[in-house]
């Protein structure tokens, strides 16, 4: 029997979801940077800012991006690591990938890129000081399974850092989901002449665990230390863990 999960709000079998969500961010790869600035009124920076100040990367640190699209963390990562750290920047899509691996290379940041799983990482135990993972988590299948490697490729002491979508203030759950089902997806058939790819983006965000969720999903990957820095009301939430 076929495995289901869920797209958006549809069941399919695993095997679609991992097509349906490769076409996705294949559609939405070339105006994905210009849509964030717009769907979260730049908001999304500030987010990161505030990731990468938790992260405290120091010169010499081992760093995995993991589906670091665009490149904003990694970019910010290996300017602090420096030359004798090692920042990786991974993403299952290749449209993704080839964008931040560019805007990367723009700025005079050769750092190493991959095509890889999150649920397979293809790196030893043990090897990296932080891992992070922003705005990609949701859009994994198997999210135990994806968090348990993410520990294990860390260090003992090392940090796992999830920047994702969450569940927002209830005052302001009416006008976030008028939003998010009728104004982001007239933006993104304006813009990225694609309105389908951001109602699934606005359902998986409903689909995704919350916060406290996330949380024991988290403990229970075997990390350490779990909390959690709610952004913006909810809208967003950056979870830290740490591998004993």
């Amino acid at each position: 029997m076929t495995n289901t999960t869920h797209f958006g709000y549809k069941t399919v079998s695993e095997d679609d979801k991992v097509h349906k969500v490769a076409e996705v961010f294949h559609s939405v790869a070339p105006k994905y940077d210009v849509m964030n600035d717009l769907m979260s009124a730049g908001l999304h920076r500030v987010w990161k800012i505030f990731t990468i100040a938790q992260a405290a990367i120091r010169p010499g640190f081992k760093v995995l991006d993991i589906a670091g699209g665009t490149g904003d963390l990694a970019k910010a990562f290996a300017k602090r690591a420096g030359p004798a750290g090692e920042v990786w920047l991974t993403d299952i899509n290749e449209s993704m990938l080839r964008v931040g691996r560019d805007r990367l290379l723009n700025t005079g940041l050769s750092t190493p890129t991959l095509l890889c799983d999150a649920e397979k990482l293809p790196f030893p135990d043990n090897y990296f000081d932080r891992v992070s993972v922003a705005f990609g988590l949701r859009n994994m299948t198997h999210k135990d399974a994806a968090l348990a490697e993410m520990r294990r490729v860390l260090k003992p002491g090392g940090k796992l850092l999830v920047l994702e979508f969450s569940k927002v203030w209830e005052p302001l759950k009416k006008p976030y989901d008028v939003y998010s089902f009728s104004v982001l997806p007239w933006l993104g058939k304006k813009i990225a002449n694609d309105s389908e790819s951001y109602r699934y983006l606005a359902e998986s965000i409903r689909m995704h665990p919350d916060q406290d969720t996330l949380k024991q999903m988290m403990t229970d990957a075997g990390l350490a230390r779990v909390e959690y820095f709610n952004l913006t009301a909810g809208v967003a939430a950056l979870h830290t863990g740490i591998k004993l």
